[in-house]
């Protein structure tokens, strides 16, 4: 378990941060009931409807998510009490003092905890500062430090250049969060880029996973791990209306950008021999479809026993293999307890926003 500033073991391995739409929800309900204790997903909603209410209301027993509306009604305008399944709420600094008072109220209501969420970008007041906004919410949604997990969000970390500016700025909040007996802290950073559709087609794609390689450098700080999934932190508009098959796949430090448009206009034998590719590649995972249900999805493909799917069924494969290779990932011990280095810029020019090879 990852410990939090406060000492105590955090409940789970791994925050990330999911837009609640259909894709990221169906890989979150098939996931393996033992991996869901170890996982809390912050959900990003936009839209309040019974599709997505009743895809919460499937997720597996022992997965407890949070909550963010951002900047729309707070949960109790939506009665999340009537969903049916426990969750957390999602606390901003700027969040007024009614809002603040019906956070306190959800989460009493259901867990007795929440998600105070510092984003870095945005939340640059200092120390002191910080310290009079989270007393504020402790004060106005009555809440205690230790049932509150705080959530350090980087937001995009999408080049070596990002990593050597936000390190400096994550440490200082993470110093400053050790004053208080925080429930955990976890670090959260988003490394896929907005846009896809100006990757080469028909060819895996290596982008580095920048965000994975910030927290390996703040992992000396005993705090815990949190992404973006396979999406930005700042989702991008793809002006091309570009709907080519597309699966960004996860290995250790990396995605492997699969965007297909060989064979055709036929989907079927463009998917195909997308996942025929991928399952024939190095970093197919030895456990193979046996890692997640995403994967079970891409070999089944790949054997032309299921269609092409749709956009949404792309993000659920590759959600779900995400967070399966993830939490694997954490599983394990690190190789080496000192920081990674981060590549140095070249001598000319300016910085590639990231390496990209075939």
């Amino acid at each position: 378990m990852m410990p939090g500033c406060g000492g105590r073991a955090a409940d789970v391995h791994y925050r990330p941060i999911l837009a609640a739409r259909r894709g990221e929800l169906e890989a979150l309900g098939h996931l393996d009931a033992a991996l869901a204790p170890t996982i809390a997903p912050i959900l990003q909603l936009s839209v309040v409807d019974r599709s997505t209410v009743d895809a919460i209301g499937r997720l597996p027993a022992g997965l407890v998510p949070a909550i963010d509306v951002g900047g729309g009604a707070d949960l109790a305008e939506i009665e999340p009490a009537r969903w049916g399944v426990p969750m957390l709420p999602v606390i901003g600094l700027a969040d007024g003092d009614r809002r603040l008072a019906a956070h306190g109220a959800t989460a009493r209501a259901g867990t007795g905890r929440a998600v105070v969420r510092l984003r870095i970008a945005q939340d640059r007041a200092g120390p002191d500062a910080n310290t009079a906004s989270v007393e504020r919410i402790w004060r106005y949604a009555r809440l205690a430090p230790e049932q509150c997990d705080l959530l350090v969000d980087c937001g995009d970390v999408c080049c070596p250049a990002d990593v050597r500016a936000t390190e400096p700025r994550a440490r200082r909040v993470l110093d400053w969060a050790r004053r208080h007996a925080w429930h955990s802290v976890s670090v959260v950073a988003g490394g896929m880029p907005p846009t896809l559709y100006r990757l080469p087609t028909d060819e895996p794609v290596r982008l580095d996973r920048w965000d994975w390689l910030l927290w390996l450098r703040l992992a000396d700080l005993g705090v815990g791990f949190g992404d973006y999934g396979v999406s930005p932190a700042t989702p991008g508009v793809d002006p091309g209306g570009d709907r080519l098959p597309t699966v960004p796949y996860t290995a250790d430090g990396a995605w492997w950008v699969y965007r297909w448009s060989r064979r055709g206009g036929r989907g079927d034998e463009r998917v195909t021999d997308l996942c025929r590719t991928l399952v024939s590649a190095p970093h197919w995972p030895p456990a193979g479809a046996g890692l997640s249900w995403g994967d079970h999805e891409i070999l089944r493909r790949a054997r032309r026993v299921a269609g092409a799917g749709s956009t949404t069924n792309w993000i659920a494969w590759s959600t779900s293999h995400h967070l399966a290779h993830v939490l694997d990932a954490l599983r394990r011990p690190p190789r080496d307890s000192a920081r990674p280095p981060v590549p140095a810029p070249p001598r000319h020019g300016r910085t590639p926003r990231r390496r990209v090879t075939g």
